[in-house]
């Protein structure tokens, strides 16, 4: 076995996000209605976090994140289901921040391998879910 001596960090930031997903998907395969937050890059790409923001009232309900190996999603063998969050019932207002969730991720992907996202049940604000990384 060969060692790694060398720390690898990425070199590129990359960021992606969906902005006002509402669901609803109860697939636990991937297939179905989902949304696209990430895209390694052509090098590989390590995903620090991915958070959830909720844009006004929603009622409680669970996010899936999918990693899916570059194929087309509706494939439910192009996906895994890699995490469940549960998203706790908001209400909007002007006179205190809603409170958002954010899930660790730290995991390195293959060139061209994608997360998506998927909301279980149908929400009225939605959600902005942002995935945090960069390419290699």
């Amino acid at each position: 076995m060969v060692a790694n001596v060398n720390p690898i960090f990425t070199d590129i930031p990359n960021i992606g996000f969906v902005n006002g997903a509402v669901g609803p998907n109860t697939a636990k395969d991937g297939t179905g209605t989902t949304d696209l937050i990430f895209t390694a890059g052509a090098d590989g790409s390590f995903v620090q976090k991915i958070k959830f923001r909720p844009r006004g009232t929603n009622v409680a309900t669970v996010a899936r994140i999918f990693l899916n190996n570059g194929g087309v999603p509706s494939t439910a063998t192009n996906n895994m289901l890699y995490e469940e969050v549960g998203l706790p019932a908001t209400t909007n207002t002007e006179v205190a921040a809603i409170v958002g969730l954010e899930l660790p991720m730290n995991i390195a992907l293959p060139a061209g391998w994608r997360i998506y996202v998927a909301i279980a049940s149908v929400v009225a604000g939605g959600y902005a879910i942002t995935a945090i990384g960069g390419d290699y």
